[in-house]
């Protein structure tokens, strides 16, 4: 039976001239082959929207709702552990590790934040109110109940929660503190990267300095939009990529080899601070980690 930590992905079946269910799936995704569908009906990974497994031979019908879990075979273990700062019956706030993922993708999906959590609280209704990237360290927010979550995303779009991060990078001695920079960032190449071009700014990075080591020094970063990337390209923008960045400001290939654990990004997600929307109390978390230079 699946993992209590997974949630299915769901599809709704196409138009078509497939025989059975079994058969859309195979097309639909050329990547896992038919022995490894059929093994996973087997073992009732496979279901309809009512929870009943779908066998090989279940007929097709334009339109079902079938729900798969995703699998990972041999998905290889991330060897740090999170740790819960905060839980009541609306939210949890957690301190994730370098490395590990918030939600399942790609190759990750037991060794994800998201999944660890619900097998540690037994609650699969957590869900992330907002991510961090995985090789970022640092605060996560998650909601626990679905009755208030919406209160709480809507802090996020609001733009009403302070979000703080420190990062290691060199040195910007030509630059006054703390100094504010603007952009416009817009997708890179390739899909995954975020690139600065001319025009309208639209994202936003106050950044101070913390401490002064020689040539590396410890920023403290206040980002007022939330654009992906948005630390790491604005400091590499301005000639200071964050350590162990192999994204910005060149793709390196050493990011195909596996992690090196010993050479984590030098980000972290130090604090956030919002008015609780259902309490009205300040709420203010500060991570427990803190980044090696």
């Amino acid at each position: 039976m699946p993992s209590p930590a997974m949630r299915p992905s769901t599809l709704h079946l196409p138009q078509g001239d497939w025989a059975t269910v079994l058969d859309c799936l195979c097309d639909r995704f050329p990547a896992i082959d038919r022995a490894t569908w059929q093994e996973r009906m087997a073992r009732g990974r496979v279901l309809d929207a009512s929870g009943t497994a779908l066998g090989p031979e279940h007929p097709y019908r334009v339109g079902l709702k079938v729900r798969y879990f995703r699998e990972v075979p041999n998905e290889t273990p991330i060897p740090f552990v999170e740790q819960v700062l905060w839980q009541d019956e609306h939210l949890l706030v957690a301190d994730k590790p370098h490395f590990l993922p918030v939600m399942p993708a790609g190759e990750y999906v037991e060794q994800t934040l998201l999944a660890r959590l619900i097998r540690r609280t037994g609650n699969p209704d957590l869900v992330p109110i907002h991510r961090i990237d995985r090789l970022t360290a640092g605060l996560v927010l998650f909601s626990v109940s679905p009755a208030s979550r919406g209160l709480y995303q809507a802090l996020f779009r609001q733009r009403a929660v302070e979000k703080r991060y420190e990062a290691i990078a060199p040195a910007l001695p030509q630059l006054q503190f703390p100094h504010v920079h603007r952009s416009r960032m817009v997708e890179g190449e390739p899909f995954f990267r975020m690139q600065e071009v001319a025009g309208e700014a639209n994202s936003e990075t106050r950044i101070e300095v913390l401490e002064r080591r020689g040539e590396l020094w410890r920023y403290g970063l206040a980002p007022v939009t939330g654009r992906k990337h948005q630390l790491r390209v604005h400091l590499a923008g301005l000639g200071a990529p964050i350590v162990g960045d192999d994204f910005y400001p060149q793709l390196l290939e050493s990011r195909n080899q596996p992690d090196d654990y010993a050479k984590p990004l030098k980000l972290l997600a130090r604090g956030l601070r919002f008015v609780d929307p259902v309490s009205g109390q300040i709420r203010e978390f500060d991570s427990q980690l803190q980044l090696q230079w």
